[in-house]
């Protein structure tokens, strides 16, 4: 089997020209390249359809808190496949949902809120311990993993579904987000104002089924290599899927 490798290595024995296999290889290269331009939203899960039912109504969803040991924070920071998995990975967070929230219509689904006419914006839901990890602490991820000085969009991510934006559940939320917003734009780490909004957490919608847990599923695809484990990284996190 070995011999049968090094001999379809020469390409006199298959018929390709030096040149050709040139081509091939540069054509690969542009392949995956491009595969780093993927959006959020013409990316698909293998076998999934973006056209699916609409999300369902989330218990509580306003995500006021029903317990001393947990608190719901929600994030909108471009697409929530980038973000989800990276929060499910800090200690005190208990659960993260991806979703949509701060539209205009009722149980939007995936397909309504990418055309931005419901005027949702894809959003983590975080529900976390606060004896663990704070909002602050949240809010630090926030900022590190997204650019708040994109109005619309996030790279590729083009459209008001992507506005950078902290829906906040109580007032000392609200004033800890806009205390901490005022802080960044005056810290010289973004060349460019700040332009994340902060407003009241309002009816939250599940996004469906196979956009939870997104990169763990789907580690492999293009948008999750180039674009997610990337930033799993730059957080110190392992790029290994944990399921």
């Amino acid at each position: 089997m070995r011999a049968a490798g090094r001999g379809l290595a020469n390409p006199a024995v298959i018929g390709y020209t030096t040149p050709m296999i040139r081509v091939c290889a540069f054509t690969a290269l542009i392949a995956l390249l491009l595969g780093a331009l993927v959006s959020c939203g013409s990316a698909e899960s293998t076998g999934k359809s973006t056209t699916g039912s609409g999300a369902k109504t989330e218990t509580g969803d306003t995500g006021m808190n029903t317990s001393t040991n947990r608190e719901f924070a929600t994030f909108g920071l471009g697409c929530f496949w980038c973000s989800e998995v990276i929060f499910q990975r800090l200690d005190g967070v208990q659960s993260v949902v991806s979703g949509y929230e701060g539209g205009k219509t009722d149980s939007p689904t995936y397909k309504e809120v990418c055309s931005g006419e419901s005027g949702h914006a894809e959003v983590v839901r975080i529900e976390y311990d606060p004896a663990r990890i704070g909002f602050s602490d949240l809010l630090d991820v926030f900022w590190k993993i997204h650019d708040p000085t994109q109005l619309n969009r996030q790279g590729a991510d083009v459209g008001t579904q992507y506005r950078s934006v902290v829906f906040y559940h109580s007032e000392e939320q609200k004033a800890a987000a806009e205390a901490a917003r005022k802080a960044q734009d005056a810290s010289g780490n973004f060349k460019k104002p700040i332009v994340t909004e902060i407003s009241p957490s309002t009816k939250f919608y599940p996004a469906e089924d196979y956009h939870q847990d997104y990169y763990d599923n789907n580690p492999r695809q293009p948008y999750c290599v180039f674009n997610i484990a990337p930033k799993l990284k730059k957080m110190g996190m392992s790029t290994d899927p944990e399921k």
